[in-house]
């Protein structure tokens, strides 16, 4: 079995690529060959801000030898045609969510990564973090008791003010549900296991946005997906859950994740982030208690790093495409449940996810 580094090219060089390039050119065990995106000038531009020595379009990334995973950094529209791209050309796929737009194509990219021995992943990694890891040992060494029923809220007035080019996020795929669902739902699948059942409701304030920033701020635009949605989740385990997600709130809230127990309520950090802090509010008690997370927090591309910690080591990574592909058919029956006006059921399940451990240390090289 080969060591050293384990060779990573991206696909894709827009917003999002910065975070985690960031991060994967700090891991010892990840070496970043190539940086590339359909328009070769911004490919460049992100490849020389940090160091990266090759860029180009998609075909450089894919046809590169020495790349083992090809980091998919695309539109939501793009995942699955460029990871089923990527797993054609031999390369494990590390997608940006959401795993793809319809059940469909899931299932087809999940069955021909199986059939060529290839691994996908898929964001959110932020349940990898300190701050997630540390309520789910809260919640698995029983100090709420059993967990029952949980609240979760994002709401804000939409990413058109600060995003310079925000129109795919009210596209098809996109949307608050779309876009920020995973963080929340992955969360909750970790903690209540596969979801069963949904009905919600939903809505759109208004048909078209302005962009407010960057070049093309006063520029108008369609909206095409529900900004708010109201979600009520049954899971397998017998828990529910309520979930809001919006673009129309003018007032900002988000992060709120609230697990009732039936000894005690744990509120969680937010689950688009790494770490934060948790509070506790047993039975009987009128304040909370503060619970210090501990772990790594390292930031996106922290599933990166642990698939390529995993393709060495032969054990099984975290945040799998399985696990992807089950928040993606929740939300798809969500938003069938918006037309239906009825509950839908959630065929798919997936497998909570292999603890990870307080000592591991993203910054070693252990490859």
């Amino acid at each position: 079995m080969s060591r050293g580094p384990v060779g990573v090219a991206v696909i894709g060089a827009g917003v999002i690529s910065d975070q985690y390039l960031r991060n994967l050119t700090a891991f010892p065990d990840l070496k970043v060959h190539a940086v590339t995106d359909l328009v070769p000038e911004v490919a460049k531009s992100r490849a020389q801000k940090f160091g990266i020595p090759e860029h180009g379009t998609p075909e450089l990334a894919l046809d590169h030898p020495d790349v083992d995973i090809i980091v998919n950094l695309t539109t939501p529209a793009a995942h699955v045609e460029i990871a089923t791209a990527a797993v054609r050309a031999g390369k494990h796929v590390w997608s940006e969510k959401p795993f793809s737009l319809d059940r469909t194509s899931g299932l087809r990219l999940l069955k021909e990564a199986d059939d060529a021995g290839i691994r996908l992943g898929c964001a959110p990694d932020t349940f990898l973090g300190a701050g997630l890891q540390t309520a789910r040992r809260v919640i698995e060494r029983g100090d709420i008791g059993v967990p029952l029923t949980a609240q979760t809220t994002f709401q804000t007035p939409g990413p058109e003010a600060w995003h310079p080019n925000p129109h795919f996020l009210f596209q098809r795929g996109a949307g608050p549900l779309f876009d920020m669902g995973p963080y929340y739902l992955t969360a909750l699948v970790q903690i209540f296991g596969s979801v069963s059942r949904v009905s919600a409701v939903g809505s759109t304030a208004r048909v078209t946005r302005t962009i407010g920033s960057g070049p093309r701020a006063g520029e108008s635009f369609g909206v095409e997906v529900p900004t708010h949605v109201s979600a009520l989740l049954r899971f397998d385990s017998g828990g529910s859950a309520n979930s809001t997600f919006s673009f129309d709130s003018p007032h900002t809230r988000v992060g709120f994740v609230e697990i009732t127990g039936s000894e005690a309520a744990l509120s969680l950090p937010d689950p688009n982030n790494f770490e934060g802090e948790l509070k506790i509010c047993r039975t009987g008690d009128s304040e909370w208690t503060t619970i210090a997370a501990t772990g790594p927090a390292d930031g996106r591309g922290m599933g990166v790093l642990d698939m390529a910690r995993s393709l060495r080591g032969g054990a099984p990574h975290r945040a799998t495409g399985q696990l992807a592909h089950h928040v993606l058919d929740t939300m798809v029956s969500v938003s069938e449940s918006i037309y239906a006006g009825s509950f839908v059921d959630v065929a798919s399940s997936a497998p909570v996810s292999r603890p990870v451990p307080e000592d591991w240390a993203p910054g070693e090289a252990t490859v």
